[in-house]
């Protein structure tokens, strides 16, 4: 049951995180949708092939492609292109300047969505700093808490691990 705990926290985050970076106009909302599931399915596949092996591993994978995509989907419907750019501007500004356990916050006036994000530890992979973090997400009053690990791009950019 753990297992499936991670493994949907895993997809929550970074299908959140993947969606923003498809192009997010009033117009592409619909296009932002199919993006979101279609990343939710490729990820849920990759983290399930991960899990078991055998028989037990393809279940696994169809079961990760579903969940992912659902998963994605959700969250592609639920936030909109603003809220989408005030959790990732949130997510980028925290992970770069914030001290670990300092939480920086969002909330979209409009839909009243809203979240956070806490920094839990700094270390350095492969000569790049990266940063575990929790965030949480509340779409219409419902918490949605994960926790994750991103790492400084070249660009100076942070991008969840997968």
């Amino acid at each position: 049951m753990k297992q499936i705990t991670i493994f949907i926290s895993f997809l929550f985050i970074l299908g959140i995180n993947t969606h923003v970076f498809a192009e997010c106009t009033p117009q592409t909302d619909s296009g932002t949708e199919i993006f979101s599931t279609l990343a939710g399915a490729a990820l849920g596949g990759l983290v399930g092939s991960q899990i078991g092996g055998g028989t037990g591993k393809k279940v696994a994978i169809g079961a990760g492609v579903v969940a992912g995509g659902f998963l994605g989907n959700k969250v592609g419907t639920a936030l909109d292109c603003q809220d989408q750019q005030y959790h990732y501007d949130t997510t980028q500004n925290a992970l770069e300047t914030k001290k670990t356990g300092q939480s920086s916050n969002w909330v979209n006036p409009d839909t009243g969505h809203s979240g956070e994000i806490t920094p839990t530890r700094t270390y350095t992979s492969d000569d790049q700093p990266c940063r575990d973090y929790t965030q949480t997400i509340y779409i219409d009053g419902k918490a949605e808490e994960v926790n994750g690990t991103a790492c400084r791009q070249e660009d100076g950019s942070w991008k969840p691990l997968g």
